[in-house]
């Protein structure tokens, strides 16, 4: 027999569905989205209690609950509240994957108390935890949260730069200070091709001459990606439409990214219309 859809759970079948499976698992989440719905006060005070439980796997579902609760008409207070929970939770938590759903939840709900809170396991030896940082610190602009995602980029970890460099360059595009336009410049170098293209966009919203020539090389050598061309546009310099043109005639209807064909056709587009 099929389970009876989300919608038609108990609060208490809910909480239980998010236990199902691995930490991914889809069930799951569908169960914790419908939490996330349905709000309320005893959703809240389930998920904060199991913040206390002995179980891991109950301590970072409560967090994943906590996220979002009540999403669509979440007030000041209910922020505040939900934080108040997270915090001291935090605080004392040592499991790598409850970590990671805690500094996340906090991302989500945004509270600046998050800030000092986070800053202690930017440096973590688990990567996923400091990825949780990462997602934590991604809507704050004050100096420290800044600084500590600059410290983020740098990380040997692919996907903790990853994520610390696109939001330092296009989450955060209304900062500009130079000690972040050094930090793009410093991944430049990069391997990768995300990270690499997370810098370059950075600094062309930025305007920042230094993408130029790394930019150019890209299009006309590299393995180039959407990021890459939407740099291209934001830079506004028309000397990129030659290699931004050489790659409309290669692109392939068929085969290619359609999402692809229709960033690199706006970008010569705009860059046509400054050139005339």
């Amino acid at each position: 027999m099929d389970s009876p859809p989300e919608a038609d759970l108990s609060t208490d079948e809910l909480f239980a569905r998010t236990l199902q499976g691995d930490e991914e698992d889809a069930g799951a989440w569908r169960a914790i989205w419908q939490l996330h719905h349905r709000g309320g006060e005893d959703v809240f005070q389930r998920a904060a209690a199991w913040l206390q439980s002995s179980s891991a796997k109950e301590r970072g579902r409560g967090a994943n609950v906590l996220a979002q609760l009540d999403f669509r008409n979440r007030s000041p207070e209910l922020v505040a509240r939900f934080t108040d929970a997270l915090l001291p939770a935090l605080a004392k938590e040592q499991d790598a994957a409850v970590l990671e759903a805690m500094a996340a939840a906090l991302g989500h709900l945004g509270d600046p108390r998050a800030v000092p809170a986070l800053l202690p396991l930017k440096d973590h030896p688990d990567a996923h935890v400091r990825f949780g940082v990462v997602m934590g610190l991604s809507g704050h602009r004050d100096a420290q949260a800044l600084q500590a995602l600059i410290h983020l980029s740098r990380d040997f970890d692919e996907t903790v730069r990853e994520w610390a460099t696109f939001t330092l360059g296009s989450q955060a595009r209304e900062v500009d200070t130079l000690e972040l336009r050094e930090a793009l410049v410093e991944r430049l170098s990069e391997d990768h091709p995300k990270i690499r293209g997370e810098a370059l966009l950075g600094l062309a919203l930025r305007k920042d001459a230094r993408a130029l020539e790394p930019l150019r090389r890209v299009l006309e050598e590299g393995v180039v990606t959407t990021l890459d061309v939407e740099a291209a546009q934001a830079l506004e310099d028309v000397s990129l439409l030659p290699p931004l043109r050489e790659l409309r005639e290669s692109v392939n209807e068929e085969d290619d990214d359609p999402e692809f064909r229709a960033v690199l056709f706006e970008a010569i587009h705009v860059l046509e219309s400054l050139s005339r």
